[in-house]
């Protein structure tokens, strides 16, 4: 696979000469700030599912878990804009050495306190917090590390590496290491990891901002900050313009967002659905989680080759309603296991069983959940990327990134107390009928949608592993952004 995910053919550069992700990790420099990527997004995300346990056994409240979910969200949003200030001014080598010593010692910090809930919550915002400096200053390294003709196959790995890391960190790795060394061991590995990953940045070259000076004085770092909050603002008004203004953007931002909030609220009810529905302890919820991470990969291996022979409205409404009745049966799994099961035995039946057991349901129903969930997020990300112009493409997806974090922010909040309440099984139900009803919609009323002449034939199909990753917001290190390409209507594939 090369750097744009399009099998057998390597990126083009600007001079028509090819560079390949391999060629890119041969330089010791990019190799360090990639290992320290790597190192950073997948002890983050083992981290969120060992927290989420950590909680989840602690107070047995769903609500909990949701309130620290939105402590890893809610820093990203709130500080982004401020945090680019002291990127723009600072030494960024130095931002992401003292950024990762800093989070490794908050987690440190966590398991010699043998921390309450409050102090997990406090520590775990300011671990977010610093994240937000560190997310810009890496990406901001990368142009200084490798030469322009490389930056495509540079920003495709680093983008690679930030989806794969949830599946790495957050449904294998979190899991097994909680398995063999509990939260408190998982939390102290973690650390390790943001060490070992300051370790590597000692190794970049300095990058102080060129004309910029290298300190802040207190009233001009105010007045930066101010500015940078009030441009946000401006451009969260032009973005909500521009949205009201293009239905075709409307919609695809809605898809994304119901697609990303279902990510947070999976991940709040998980631990008291392994109790309640499953009968399991809250660590065990990763059978729901590591057949919905394979499902999604599966699902854009099919997007990649076969996406192209159908339309991308086709693509989205199937999504959502198979995501829907997928959440339905797992709402319902354990009594629909158990009747299944009772019409086994009355057919002497033996080798259906583990297909039947409940096990066995959970796997299928997840699975093809995470593939509804692809064909959902790949075609209306690449329908957004399609619709923006390219001058205002970049302006225009942050806040749309944002738009997209703040959306996720509700279901979280209200899905923790109604399981509580109502239990995790109606809760599921609830927001089953919820995506079926949206898919319902996308299929009988109208769906705006640009008309494009056929793209050429040599066209090749892009992976849309990119696409994925680019406008959702994701615990861990955001990638910088790379420059998407036009397709037509016909398929999904990644611009």
């Amino acid at each position: 696979m090369n750097a744009d995910g399009a099998p057998g053919a390597a990126p083009t550069t600007a001079a028509g000469g090819t560079q390949s992700v391999g060629e890119v990790l041969r330089d010791r420099r990019f190799l360090s700030l990639w290992l320290a990527q790597v190192a950073s997004q997948v002890g983050g995300n083992m981290v969120l599912y060992g927290l989420t346990v950590l909680v989840a056994q602690r107070t047995a409240s769903a609500s909990a878990v949701s309130l620290l979910l939105l402590t890893f969200l809610v820093p990203a949003v709130v500080f982004s804009a401020i945090a680019g200030v002291f990127v723009d001014r600072l030494d960024r080598r130095l931002i992401l050495i003292v950024a990762n010593l800093l989070r490794g010692g908050l987690f440190v910090a966590m398991v010699v306190l043998d921390a309450n809930l409050v102090v997990i919550y406090v520590l775990n915002i300011a671990v977010s917090t610093i994240t937000t400096l560190f997310a810009p200053a890496e990406a901001s390294m990368i142009p200084v590390l490798v030469r322009r003709e490389q930056l495509l196959a540079a920003n495709s790995l680093f983008t690679f590496t930030l989806q794969g890391s949830f599946a790495l960190g957050f449904a294998l790795l979190g899991p097994f290491v909680v398995i063999l060394a509990d939260v408190n061991g998982l939390i102290v590995l973690v650390a390790g990891c943001y060490f070992a990953a300051a370790a590597l940045c000692v190794t970049l070259p300095p990058s102080v901002p060129a004309g910029r000076p290298g300190r802040l004085a207190s009233g001009q770092a105010l007045g930066e900050a101010e500015a940078a909050l009030a441009g946000t603002l401006r451009q969260l008004r032009e973005g909500l313009q521009y949205i009201r203004a293009n239905p075709g953007i409307f919609w695809s931002l809605s898809y994304l967002a119901i697609t990303a909030s279902l990510v947070g609220v999976l991940g709040a009810l998980g631990p008291k659905y392994a109790q309640q529905s499953l009968g399991l302890k809250p660590q065990d919820f990763f059978i729901v989680v590591l057949p919905l991470g394979g499902g999604l990969v599966l699902g854009i291996l099919l997007l990649n080759a076969y996406g192209r022979l159908v339309r991308r409205r086709r693509l989205i409404e199937g999504g959502l309603l198979v995501l829907g009745i997928a959440l339905a049966l797992l709402s319902v799994a354990a009594p629909l296991s158990s009747f299944l099961r009772s019409r086994v035995d009355s057919n002497g039946a033996v080798a259906l069983e583990p297909f039947v057991s409940l096990l066995g349901i959970i796997v299928a129903i997840a699975l093809t959940a995470g593939v509804a969930y692809a064909f959902v997020a790949v075609p209306a990300q690449t329908q957004l990327q399609e619709e923006l112009p390219p001058d205002v493409r970049g302006r225009v997806f942050g806040v749309l990134n944002m738009l997209v974090s703040v959306a996720s922010f509700v279901p979280i909040i209200i899905a923790g107390p109604l399981a509580d309440t109502l239990g995790t099984s109606l809760v599921l139900f609830l927001m089953a009928v919820l995506v079926v009803g949206t898919g319902v919609r996308a299929v009988f009323l109208s769906w705006p949608e640009t008309i494009r002449p056929p793209a050429p034939a040599h066209l090749e199909p892009i992976d849309p592993v990119t696409v994925t990753a680019m406008a959702l917001g994701h615990v861990g290190d955001a990638p910088p952004d790379a420059a998407p390409r036009v397709r037509d209507d016909r398929g999904s594939g990644a611009p």
